[in-house]
């Protein structure tokens, strides 16, 4: 019996950025929802710390989910999706990658990013 419970072991507020573990888990979390942002981030990155309290508000204000990777911990997922630099933001849609940018967008952007692929 599956149930969508959004209260479990494993259940995380979509209101907050979701860390992501593995591939699986990352595979788990785009299939899971409509639409998926995930920011490939390194700790050591000044854009990418520039761009947190950035994911954190939209991960409270759209109906998207927001994924991060840190590429250090995790190199070879990293490496599966052809992150080059940090912050590589990609989107997901309906289970399928539909957008990838690298570098720093600004929040109105992103938002409107989002917003293409969430009716």
């Amino acid at each position: 019996m599956a149930t969508e419970a959004p209260d479990g072991p494993n259940a995380q507020s979509i209101d907050e950025p979701v860390h992501i573990e593995s591939a699986n888990h990352l595979e788990r979390v785009v299939d899971e929802h409509d639409v998926v942002l995930v920011d490939f981030y390194a700790d050591w990155c000044g854009p990418c710390q520039m761009l947190e309290p950035v994911l954190e508000g939209l991960a409270g204000e759209t109906n998207a989910v927001i994924a991060k990777v840190d590429v250090d911990q995790h190199q070879p997922l990293a490496g599966e999706y052809g992150v080059r630099g940090v912050p590589t933001l990609v989107l997901f849609a309906g289970g399928e990658q539909v957008e990838q940018h690298t570098g720093v967008l600004p929040a109105d952007r992103l938002r409107d990013l989002i917003e293409g692929y969430t009716d």
